[in-house]
């Protein structure tokens, strides 16, 4: 990960190989922001005329790169546009996120540059902390199967130029969100032949020894003997067999907990309700929601956020095989409630809800699950808003709140009662696939609610578009893996801590 510092130097006479200033959009042409005051100056005032005169509009997204010719020492100066001041105050959330995605959009730009200097807006704690963030996930890159000649490395040192009071502890929490982030993506971007249910374990056994939470392991055996039967029902076509992960973190005098389950399918290939071959390639990312409980756990416990967390990792890969789960086949589920499995890609629900009925027995204040759960999500919200249902509309509120603070797009949603009578089965308890289409995010949902035990607070957060982008990147948004919903987990434990 790109190494962020910060510098209280002038922004003309840094020595660094690329100066980042904000500019923004006005009724009077183009404007530099806050932070470039004396750029301006040092090219006499006509920085602005210079920007309008290249047709630069200072809307969100747009990057320029201008050789200063010893104007100011940088040889390189970078604008990226903010927009309309009016519009993002840079104290609200969305302008600190505008501060995020200016940043990113700066140092993705600047990828094989060595260093850069952000002489963004910074005057606050709040500011500080969304400039180096966005700074450090846009520098993100995920190079680990390219040869040298084809890397372009991301730029390798960034300096955020600010005086701020309480500005190190921001860039530190910063910092630490975005290792959570980065290893979010790193494990989806992963390719299955070396992401498997036990590596996948291995991993967070390693992350946790090192992060100060622990990890425990159900193996295939310990998951049968436990009556998993979901979980074991959805990895035994493969012969990488399944795993589920606990992971805890508790800091001493912690009064609330949360819980996270997330979805963990290494690989998806719809079992032997098979997938089509172009919905296939990406199904490694559709472990995405275990990632982000990962993430997240490693970022809380080095914030050392005072509120017990337990993750649970509920991983298998989905293959077809002669041992595979057939569609008509009946489950018990950890729960004890059992399940007619009429569609074998329908899987994630049936990871998901052995997770949660064990979650549930940690007696947690709130329980979020995390999963690229259906194509329907997609259809209803797009590939940048995730869906999000609960037991209780005030925690549905709850979480759409908290991911908007943090800059992630959610949409809150209902469960019709009307759509639960389409999962009745004839010969076990619920079926795992609602006979219509219409409706497939909200009738996932209802399926999974029917596992969360009464007085239980719940929310189900839908990320199959977000958590995987497949076209180019922005902001700080990479191509790939996103590391989507990881910051809204940290920051709802942030508020339970509270």
């Amino acid at each position: 990960m790109t190494t962020v510092r910060l510098n209280t130097t002038d922004p003309t006479t840094i020595d660094t190989g690329a100066l980042v200033i904000g500019v923004h959009a006005g009724p009077d042409g183009i404007r530099p922001a806050a932070g470039a005051e004396s750029v301006d100056q040092a090219f006499d005032g006509k920085l602005s005329a210079t920007l309008t005169a290249m047709g630069l509009k200072g809307v969100p997204g747009e990057v320029a790169k201008i050789p200063t010719f010893g104007a100011i020492t940088a040889p390189l100066l970078v604008t990226v546009g903010l927009g309309d001041v009016s519009e993002g105050d840079p104290g609200t959330d969305a302008g600190l996120e505008a501060l995020r995605r200016a940043a990113g959009e700066a140092t993705r730009a600047l990828a094989g540059v060595e260093s850069a200097a952000l002489a963004l807006p910074a005057a606050t704690a709040a500011q500080v902390g969304a400039v180096a963030l966005g700074g450090a996930l846009g520098a993100y890159g995920f190079h680990r199967y390219l040869t040298n000649g084809q890397r372009k490395e991301p730029v390798g040192e960034i300096t955020v130029l600010t005086s701020a009071e309480g500005a190190g502890e921001a860039l530190e929490a910063a910092q630490t969100l975005a290792g959570g982030v980065t290893l979010t993506r790193d494990l989806v971007n992963t390719p299955p032949s070396d992401l498997w249910p036990a590596r996948f374990a291995e991993i967070a056994e390693e992350y946790g020894a090192r992060s100060g939470f622990t990890a425990e392991v159900l193996d295939e055996h310990a998951l049968r003997e436990g009556g998993y039967g979901g979980i074991v029902g959805v990895g035994q076509g493969s012969t990488n067999p399944p795993r589920l992960v606990r992971l805890a973190y508790s800091p001493a005098g912690a009064s609330k907990t949360v819980a996270f389950v997330g979805k963990g399918i290494t690989f998806d290939s719809g079992g032997l309700s098979l997938k089509p071959s172009a919905s296939m390639d990406w199904m490694k990312s559709d472990m995405a929601g275990a990632a982000a409980v990962l993430g997240a756990m490693v970022s809380i416990a080095g914030l050392g956020l005072p509120v017990n967390v337990v993750g649970y990792l509920c991983l298998a890969e989905n293959m077809p095989s002669g041992t595979a789960q057939r569609p008509s086949d009946v489950l018990k589920t950890f729960s004890g409630k059992t399940v007619e499995v009429l569609d074998t890609d329908a899987e994630g629900r049936l990871v998901l809800v052995d997770g949660i009925a064990r979650a549930a027995q940690d007696q947690p204040d709130l329980i979020v699950d995390v999963a690229t759960l259906t194509g329907a999500q997609i259809v209803a919200l797009g590939w940048r808003v995730a869906g999000v249902m609960s037991n209780d509309d005030a925690v549905r509120d709850e979480v759409v709140a908290t991911a908007s603070s943090v800059g992630e797009a959610t949409w809150g949603m209902p469960l019709p009662e009307e759509l639960r009578k389409g999962l009745d089965s004839a010969v076990a308890d619920i079926a795992n696939v609602h006979p219509e289409r219409m409706g497939g995010m909200l009738t996932a949902a209802l399926f999974l609610r029917e596992f969360v035990p009464d007085g239980i607070r719940w929310a189900h957060v839908d990320m199959a578009g977000p958590s995987f982008n497949k076209g180019e990147p922005y902001g700080y948004t990479p191509k790939g893996g996103t590391g989507a919903i990881t910051r809204t987990l940290v920051e709802l434990a942030g508020r339970y801590a509270e």
